[in-house]
């Protein structure tokens, strides 16, 4: 029997999955700190970034220990498990799954045996090529009694055993930073790695830096991390952004940098829309001043008479902001959320199904009454929140329901790190804006422009990845039954051949 974990989510509507983000990592290299718990904060800081598992892996210098397990980083770490963490180096991880099953054996970090010790890795991304990684990890030649198999069933695991399980034209095992430049120009997709052996700490991240990864620089050490307000939250101070297709390594002897592939930025855009931490900074652009400023350019393309401007809370907060300062109508607070109700196992009643939205927003009836309202959200998927919030707004008596949208319609699924509904699923595929509109029972709806919304990141449309918004990906993809969250799962079903990397030793 399941019970209610009180994990985190975005979801207004039981049952009613949004866009799920991508995962968060943290390294650090620091003697004398306590690194467990530096690594403890700076994941509490990336718990956004994924809800389903976390770990943290902890290297002595001799050994390396990994604690695991599902739930919210305060729900798997207290002061005795964190105490048993001891050492100078640690790599964290804080997971949503993007292939492979919410399940204990996926969660990372990643922990293999070397010929020269072992490795713990933790990764945020999603790849694309994870059938042919599997194929690869088949032909590692077996070591002595350590396994080159797979346990887990993500595409995590093989990348880890790939790194450990390397040999030279002579079969010689190569350490980790030897193998490294070997395997990271054969991984295609998203990646943002941190790993470690039991001396060096390591961060990668792909030739096209979909995913953020930063540096920081503590008094004692050096800190990696998926967005630098973690880095604020222990700190580190700010050192610059992990470069695409570089690798940097620190330990005793310093920080040394080297290049595996050449750079062609294509940053995720939705980083910006919605799933990093509005402190954050991404390639020298805040986050926050990009969703404001979404917000007014949304306002000057798609201008309506109105009495109010209001936030879905808070995703919409920061766009509403803008909208309202560009547009010259009030902002205002019509919806309260109640930031304690989670994930709960416990099936509600037929009268609490009803209410729906209700159990995260509940309306100010008295700023609402007799109101046209001008709503801002930062997208829409299948659009049933959306619909449920228009009824409820009407119910507290809104005049008109104007729904403005700060980024464009989501029409294509994300291959590299967030999982999106089905195309089938989401709403703006094969309906108007119009028809979408009259859908949610609305009196308008209205997106910002991709160029809107890319111009509010300050970054060059070249080096951003829209796909989800253009069909435009950056990479080539592999044919359809190739991709996939559960690919793994279903080969091992299938008894395909790249499965037999998948099998326990």
């Amino acid at each position: 029997m399941r019970r209610g974990d009180g994990r985190l989510n975005h979801d207004l509507i039981p049952g009613e999955k949004g866009p799920q983000d991508a995962c968060g990592v943290f390294g650090v290299w620091a003697p004398g700190e306590e690194v467990a718990k530096l690594t403890y904060f700076g994941l509490y800081a990336l718990q956004h970034r994924g809800q389903e598992s976390a770990g943290i892996a902890v290297s002595n210098g001799s050994q390396i220990l990994v604690f695991k397990d599902m739930g919210l980083v305060s729900q798997v770490f207290d002061e005795t498990s964190l105490g048993s963490l001891s050492g100078h180096i640690a790599v964290g991880h804080a997971r949503y799954s993007t292939t492979g099953a919410s399940v204990w054996e996926n969660a990372q970090p990643t922990f293999r045996a070397t010929a020269h010790g072992s490795l713990a890795l933790g990764h945020n991304g999603n790849l694309v090529n994870t059938a042919e990684l599997a194929a690869l990890v088949e032909k590692l030649p077996a070591e002595g009694t350590r396994a080159t198999r797979v346990a887990a069933t993500n595409d995590t695991d093989l990348v880890t055993a790939l790194l450990a399980g390397q040999v030279d034209d002579d079969g010689k095992p190569l350490t980790v930073e030897e193998a490294a430049p070997q395997v990271l120009p054969q991984v295609k997709g998203a990646f943002s790695l941190v790993f470690m052996d039991e001396n060096t700490l390591y961060a990668a991240r792909d030739p096209q830096g979909i995913r953020p990864l930063v540096l920081g620089r503590l008094e004692r050490g050096w800190v990696v991390a998926s967005e630098t307000a973690a880095l604020d939250i222990v700190g580190a101070s700010f050192v610059r952004e992990i470069e695409p297709g570089e690798m940097v390594a620190v330990d005793e002897q310093g920080l040394r940098t080297s290049r595996f592939a050449e750079a062609k930025p294509k940053g995720c855009v939705f980083e910006y829309v919605y799933l990093a931490r509005p402190d954050t900074d991404i390639a020298g652009r805040n986050v926050y001043l990009s969703r404001v400023e979404m917000g007014r350019r949304l306002a000057k393309e798609a201008p309506v008479e109105a009495d109010l401007v209001i936030p879905t809370p808070e995703s919409g907060t920061p766009a509403a902001v803008g909208y309202a300062e560009a547009s010259g109508i009030p902002y205002g607070t019509g919806l309260v959320k109640n930031s304690y109700v989670g994930r709960t196992f416990i099936q509600p009643s037929q009268t609490i199904r009803q209410l729906g939205i209700r159990l995260k927003l509940n309306p100010l009836k008295e700023v609402i009454k007799g109101k046209r309202l001008v709503v801002v959200d930062d997208s829409i998927v299948r659009g049933n929140t959306q619909r449920a919030l228009v009824k409820m707004l009407r119910e507290a008596g809104a005049a008109e329901v104007h729904i403005r949208i700060s980024s464009p319609p989501v029409k294509w699924p994300c291959f590299f790190g967030i999982d999106f509904a089905t195309r089938a699923e989401l709403i703006a595929n094969g309906m108007t804006v119009d028809e979408i509109g009259k859908s949610l029972g609305a009196d308008s709806l209205a997106y910002i422009s991709i160029d809107g919304m890319i111009e509010a990141t300050t970054i060059a449309k070249p080096n951003l990845c829209r796909a989800c918004f253009d069909g435009e990906y950056p990479m080539e993809l592999p044919d359809p039954e190739l991709l996939g969250k559960q690919l793994l799962e279903t080969e091992v079903a299938g008894g395909r051949d790249a499965a037999d990397a998948l099998r326990r030793p």
